[in-house]
C-alpha cells in the first residue's frame, strides 16, 4: 500500500450547475445548486484514499458552519486528519464554481487555507519521512509550500508539485522537485516564459522532471533530459471538469512504483473517470474503477 502525504487546501466547495456561463452582468437562472468538499489538498488526499493509499494531510480549516463537515468528510474517506488544524475566527476556505457544458469557472477564497505555516509542516516531519511520496500545490502560502520542498528533501521522499494556481518559483525550489504537473499555462508561469513557447520547450527547460497535462490529448511526460513521451487521454463524455487535475495527481503519487509510463496511464485513466461525473471528490473514482475502466479500453 502507497503511503501518500499531502500538504494544501481544504475548501467547501459551492457548486452551481447552469446552462451556460452568464456575461458580465447578466443573471442566469441555473439548473442545480450543491455544497461538495473540496480544495486541491483534500480533493488530492481523498482521490488518493480511494485508489488505495494510506493518506495524511497537512492543512487548515476555520471554525464556521462548513469545518466540521470538512473534517468529517475526510474522515470519512480514510484520510488521517491528525495534521488538520482547525484555526479559530476564521472561515473555512470556499471555492465558489459555476458548471457548465462540462467546463467550470471557479472564484476561490483561501480563508484558514492561508494560515498554513512552516511550522504545520515541520510538526508533520514524521509522516512525511515514512511516506513514499508528498503532494503539494500552490492554495496555500508559498513559505509552506517551501517547507513542503526542504522536509520532504531533507527525509528522501519524492515530491510531486502541482503548480496551481499558477505562479512563477524560484529554480531553487523547482530543483527538490522529483514531478512537477502542470499543464502549459502553468509550466509557462512557473518557468517566467511565454504562453506561446512548444511545450515540449518548456519542459526542457524545467530543472526537474515534468508530467505535462493537456485536457483531453492526455500527457507528456519524461525524466529530465529526455525526450518527453506521449501517454493519449481516454475518450468520454465530459460532464464536470472539476477535481480531474487533483485525481491525476493523485493517482500519479499511488501507482508512481509501478514506473513513470504506467503511473500516468492510470493517472489519465483515473482522470478521465471523473470527468464523466458530477463533483470533484464526489466523481473521483476507486481503484478497481481504475482497473476495469483501462480493461474496457484494451
Amino acid at each position: 500500500m502507497a503511503r501518500i502525504v499531502v500538504v494544501g487546501s481544504i475548501n467547501m466547495d459551492l457548486v452551481t450547475l447552469s446552462p451556460r456561463f452568464p456575461d458580465p452582468g447578466e443573471t442566469l437562472t441555473g439548473d442545480r445548486f450543491l455544497t461538495i468538499p473540496g480544495g486541491k489538498g483534500a480533493n488530492q488526499a481523498v482521490a488518493a484514499a480511494r485508489l488505495g493509499a494510506s493518506v495524511a494531510l497537512v492543512g487548515c480549516i476555520g471554525d464556521d458552519a462548513f469545518a466540521q463537515a470538512l473534517h468529517d468528510g475526510l474522515v470519512a474517506e480514510g484520510v488521517d486528519v491528525t495534521h488538520v488544524t482547525r484555526v479559530a475566527g476564521i472561515g473555512s476556505g470556499t471555492a465558489s464554481i459555476t458548471v457548465a457544458g462540462g467546463e467550470n469557472s471557479i472564484v476561490v477564497v483561501p480563508a484558514a487555507n492561508g494560515r498554513v505555516t512552516p511550522a504545520h509542516v515541520e510538526a508533520a516531519r514524521d509522516i512525511v519521512r515514512g511516506a513514499d511520496a508528498v503532494l503539494v500545490q500552490l492554495e496555500i502560502p508559498l513559505d509552506a509550500v517551501e517547507a513542503t520542498l526542504r522536509v520532504a528533501d531533507d527525509e528522501g521522499v519524492p515530491v510531486i508539485l502541482n503548480p496551481a494556481p499558477a505562479q512563477r518559483l524560484p529554480t531553487e525550489w523547482l530543483s527538490r522537485v522529483r514531478f512537477l504537473t502542470p499543464n502549459q499555462h502553468e509550466l509557462a508561469t512557473v518557468l517566467g516564459a511565454g504562453d506561446d513557447n512548444d511545450f515540449r520547450d518548456l519542459m526542457r527547460r524545467a530543472p526537474c522532471a515534468v508530467v505535462l497535462t493537456r485536457g483531453a490529448e492526455g500527457a507528456w511526460f519524461g525524466e529530465k533530459d529526455e525526450a518527453p513521451e506521449h501517454q493519449a487521454g481516454f475518450k468520454v463524455e465530459a460532464v464536470d471538469s472539476t477535481g480531474a487535475g487533483d485525481t491525476f495527481n493523485a493517482a500519479l503519487a499511488v501507482y508512481l512504483s509501478e514506473g513513470l509510463d504506467n503511473a500516468v496511464r492510470k493517472a489519465c485513466a483515473a482522470a478521465a473517470i471523473a470527468v464523466s461525473r458530477l463533483g470533484a471528490q464526489a466523481g473521483m473514482p476507486r481503484a478497481d474503477e481504475v482497473t476495469a475502466f483501462l480493461e474496457a479500453q484494451g
